[in-house]
């Protein structure tokens, strides 16, 4: 097999199987290649996602070593595709009644939720994340999106239990936007006991429904390593029970009478 054919293939596997630790006999029973020629392979690789700006091929040593990518969104691709966003987002016709925003078109476009996704990626990549969840909404393909980077299985919490998922685990609690008790079912089977979770939503205002996961979360003896928001609601900050977040987008002064809105970066960028 030629050298670049090799790389073409390489390439794919590798992009495919993100934070997956790949040995290096793997790749030279597959193409058939030395582990001598496979490492340069891998340096040529590494080179061109690095200068790409889409993350870095880490090299792990040892008996059980070998290499994982690791994706990562350059930051100035970062911020310029942000800005973009938040240009598109500030069209006052989007503006709902209760201080919302229309999103379901930009989460309805698999390039745009996949840019999102790797943003989300590069900042939890390091979590050791096992599981992304998010409640059954419009943050669901943004969630498989984070997922698919992340390499891990998405859970989907929902407002009542289906018949179709077996046993499940329930709990009340209070919406911090309208104070009203609601419930929240998570499948028993579909989360083991100890795991690791990425909760993940497309719009947070005071933080509720995202309380309410990390209480049901509790009932698994899971731990929130990360909290991920498409866009939050600056104007919610006084009232917001949630403070460990991360935001792509902030959106502030909705004035609905006068069709105006503001949407500016999150703390995506501010965070160290």
């Amino acid at each position: 097999m030629r050298r670049s054919d090799r790389l073409i293939g390489m390439t794919h596997y590798i992009l495919e199987h993100p934070l997956e630790l790949i040995s290096l006999p793997f790749f030279s029973s597959r193409y058939n290649a030395a582990k001598s020629s496979i490492s340069e392979d891998l340096a040529i690789i590494n080179r061109m996602f690095k200068k790409e700006g889409i993350g870095y091929v880490e090299s792990v040593p040892g008996a059980a070593g070998g290499i994982r990518y690791l994706p990562q969104y350059d930051e100035d691709q970062s911020l310029e595709f942000v800005n973009s966003l938040a240009k598109r987002l500030e069209d006052p016709e989007r503006i709902l009644p209760g201080g919302y925003l229309f999103m379901s078109d930009i989460l309805g476009e698999p390039i745009t939720v996949r840019q999102l996704g790797r943003l989300f990626a590069t900042a939890f990549a390091p979590l050791n994340i096992d599981v992304v969840m998010t409640v059954a909404t419009k943050g669901i393909p943004l969630a498989y999106a984070v997922a698919s980077f992340l390499n891990v299985p998405v859970v989907i919490v929902r407002r009542d239990p289906k018949v179709t998922e077996g046993s499940t685990v329930s709990i009340n609690y209070v919406s911090g936007s309208s104070r009203k008790i609601q419930t929240m079912v998570l499948t028993k089977r579909s989360l083991k006991q100890g795991a690791t979770v990425c909760i993940i939503d497309d719009f947070m205002k005071a933080g509720g429904t995202i309380d309410g996961m990390k209480s049901l979360l509790k009932e698994f003896d899971a731990t929130v390593a990360a909290i991920g928001v498409l866009a939050e609601a600056e104007d919610e900050e006084d009232e917001r029970i949630i403070t460990d977040y991360t935001s792509l987008l902030q959106i502030s002064n909705v004035d609905e009478k006068n069709k105006h809105i503001e949407v500016k970066k999150g703390n995506f960028f501010t965070t160290d």
